[in-house]
């Protein structure tokens, strides 16, 4: 029973992260990957958790209730600018904004938030965490090779934990799941439902 568990769950991951997908598929096999359209990311200007509560929550309230799923899982990750920890750094627009991102994280620590809302049995459960992530201090060329390989696209602060940023930044505290844009405490209650515990 336990092993046909994950795979009688139909699983929907509101998002068109390939990091959050590759994250949850080795769990839940029917694991369905799509983005929700036309979804408002902006939020009010509060301290950073707030902020990506308040966009998980909007992603949330974009989901009929009549899905044909039996979970439901949104998420969004912010960073905390190292000089202002609340002044969010979003994803870089264009080549020119991911290289600016870069070098104001070179060399520094900084936060990393997600918040991940998960729908089962009826209700949706929220969960906000942190991660502190140190880049080391980037030569111009390793500036340029970052940027140049487009790693950035779609990244929060304009860079992957888990690809090309790997050779030059570590996870100081939390989990790297929050870095990689599925709450910490949430990944874990995930893992229970996928073992049907």
């Amino acid at each position: 029973m336990t092993t046909l568990w994950p795979i009688m769950l139909r699983v929907w991951l509101a998002s068109g992260s390939s990091r959050r997908q590759q994250m949850l598929e080795n769990i839940f096999p029917n694991l369905v990957c799509q983005a929700l359209d036309g979804v408002d990311e902006s939020a009010e200007e509060a301290e950073v958790s707030q902020q990506v509560f308040e966009i998980a929550n909007k992603k949330s309230a974009a989901i009929k209730e009549n899905t044909d799923f039996d979970l439901i899982i949104v998420s969004d990750t912010m960073l905390a600018d190292p000089d202002i920890d609340n002044v969010s750094i979003g994803k870089p627009t264009d080549e020119v904004d991911a290289a600016m991102m870069l070098h104001r994280l070179s060399g520094r620590r900084h936060r990393v938030w997600s918040s991940t809302g998960i729908y089962f049995s009826g209700h949706w459960k929220f969960f906000t965490d942190c991660a502190i992530v140190e880049i080391k201090q980037l030569s111009d060329e390793e500036l340029v090779e970052l940027v140049l390989s487009k790693s950035w696209l779609g990244k929060a602060g304009g860079y992957d934990l888990a690809g090309d940023m790997s050779k030059y930044a570590k996870l100081v505290d939390g989990d790297e799941s929050t870095v990689l844009g599925i709450a910490g405490s949430a990944m874990e209650l995930l893992n229970q439902i996928a073992i049907g515990s």
